[in-house]
């Protein structure tokens, strides 16, 4: 069988003058996970500025997988920038939106985690909060990034609760889940298109799936990093690949 493509959109690592150009990245371990299931990863250049080649590589893919990065403008959701908003990467979220965009017209499977939880949102028209901890005073923690003293992604930070009956919630097995939990900001206003299935003990959207037939699903952890140790986070891949060999 031919193996399905698999597109998933960079980030802008800034040049350093006299030591790099910029340079377009992406984290092995996403790579990874899509080629341990049977995908091919295609790594796309962030060109916002030439609409014909990115039609043509997306014209190509089987399936669009979304991954976690930096900030996304909130000026795609109507918003300030305010001091709460970290870093962004205005081609990033151009490139991801049409990347979407084409998934979504054309039906193509769809993974999104972290970062691409919420670009999916803003994406099909919601909004987010630029820093949770600010606007969410009675948010959990959810910022457990790593630093030099303890550099595990591993960490499981808190559950979530799946709804059943969900897409996700028949994929994850469960109606309760750990989760590890490397975010700062998350989905505020739920894009009308998308339906909430798990939710963090503090009400915190931590997934979102399509309301049609299509495989859209997006949680707000990083399941790339806890495939090895927990069996249901996998088969967020290993279903994932099967829909666009499908």
């Amino acid at each position: 069988m031919r193996r399905p493509v698999v597109g998933i959109a960079t980030q802008t690592l800034p040049g350093v003058a006299g030591e790099r150009q910029t340079c377009w990245l992406m984290g092995r371990s996403y790579i990874e996970e899509l080629r341990k299931v049977g995908a091919v990863p295609w790594v796309i250049p962030l060109i916002p500025h030439d609409p014909d080649t990115l039609g043509e590589i997306f014209n190509r893919l089987d399936g669009v997988f979304i991954t976690g990065g930096v900030d996304v403008d909130p000026s795609r959701y109507g918003e300030e920038k305010t001091a709460l908003c970290g870093t962004i990467d205005p081609d990033r979220d151009a490139v991801e939106i049409a990347l979407l965009k084409h998934a979504l017209a054309h039906k193509l499977p769809v993974l999104a985690v972290c970062r691409g939880i919420q670009i999916l949102n803003v994406a099909c028209g919601g909004t987010l909060y630029q820093d949770v901890t600010a606007q969410v005073p009675a948010a959990l923690k959810h910022d457990f990034f790593p630093t030099p003293e303890q550099p595990s992604r591993k960490y499981l930070a808190h559950d979530v609760t799946v709804k059943p009956g969900t897409r996700l919630g028949r994929i994850l097995g469960g109606a309760v889940v750990p989760v590890n939990s490397m975010h700062h900001q998350a989905i505020k206003e739920l894009a009308p298109n998308l339906a909430a299935t798990a939710f963090a003990p503090d009400g915190i959207i931590e997934g979102v799936e399509g309301t049609g037939e299509q495989y859209l699903v997006a949680v707000q952890w990083h399941p790339e990093e806890l495939t090895e140790t927990h069996p249901e986070q996998a088969r967020l891949f290993t279903t994932f690949a099967e829909a666009c060999a499908a």
